[in-house]
């Protein structure tokens, strides 16, 4: 909705324009082991993000030269498919932003998988994003984390990721795209679920101390619920008498 001078209101009588709270998630669904040949993946309707996930490994490592005696390398490859979104930025192949998120995302599982279990291996993380309605980077990292305990891939902890924003002049969780767009500000975030560890931060805008405090306060309520998602979406598939290899 825009006023009359063609300015974008994201906050009506208290309400977002799709009618959440500050602190309401948009609807989450996971699914689990929907690729065959993949050691282990995930499925993740977020709003209206579509996102698959699929790991390999561990795996001998290519080129060889780059293995490491000591642990298994993780890789992670980010991509956006050229029909998920109209932005210029989901254009076919790499691109300086999926080049970022492989790298932010890469980084997060790093300081969770248990890599010196496999040395001389890696593990890949493809992430595949089909459609794209903001946040994409969060509920990537929640999809490769439900993919990662499909696979049997040891970790210190689950991750879950959140983005909270300034939309209009109010703190709100999860911010869509159009709230991503014309907000004021955008601070995604990854918390371990046991240790409450924050492994991924990155903010655009300007927020006071008070306000990031809030808003980790929120994010941390948040991935509370979207950890139980996981939990319940990998349930769902072992009771179902799936089962993959554990380590």
């Amino acid at each position: 909705m825009s006023d009359s001078k063609g300015k974008v209101e994201l906050i009506v009588n208290g309400k977002r324009m799709d009618g959440r709270s500050a602190d309401d998630l948009r609807d989450v669904k996971i699914q689990v082991g929907i690729i065959n040949e993949a050691d282990g993946s995930a499925y993740v309707e977020w709003g209206g993000n579509k996102i698959v996930c699929g790991i390999y490994g561990p795996r001998e490592c290519i080129p060889r030269h780059g293995a490491s005696p000591y642990h298994a390398l993780i890789k992670c490859r980010y991509m956006m498919s050229p029909f998920s979104s109209l932005e210029e930025h989901s254009r076919s192949g790499p691109s300086r932003r999926s080049n970022e998120l492989s790298k932010v995302i890469r980084e997060v599982f790093e300081n969770l998988i248990i890599a010196e279990k496999f040395p001389n291996t890696q593990i890949d993380i493809f992430i595949d994003v089909l459609q794209a309605d903001g946040g994409t980077r969060t509920a990537s990292i929640t999809a490769a984390a439900v993919a990662l305990a499909n696979a049997g891939i040891p970790m210190k902890d689950m991750v879950s990721a959140v983005a909270v924003g300034k939309a209009g002049d109010m703190l709100a969780l999860d911010l869509n795209k159009l709230e991503d767009n014309f907000g004021k500000s955008d601070m995604p975030l990854a918390i371990s679920n046991r240790d409450k560890k924050i492994l991924l931060v990155q903010m655009d805008g300007l927020l006071t101390k008070e306000e990031v405090m809030e808003m980790v306060d929120m994010v941390e309520k948040g991935c509370e619920k979207v950890h139980h998602i996981q939990t319940e979406a990998l349930k769902r598939f072992y009771q179902d008498g799936n089962e993959k290899v554990k380590w």
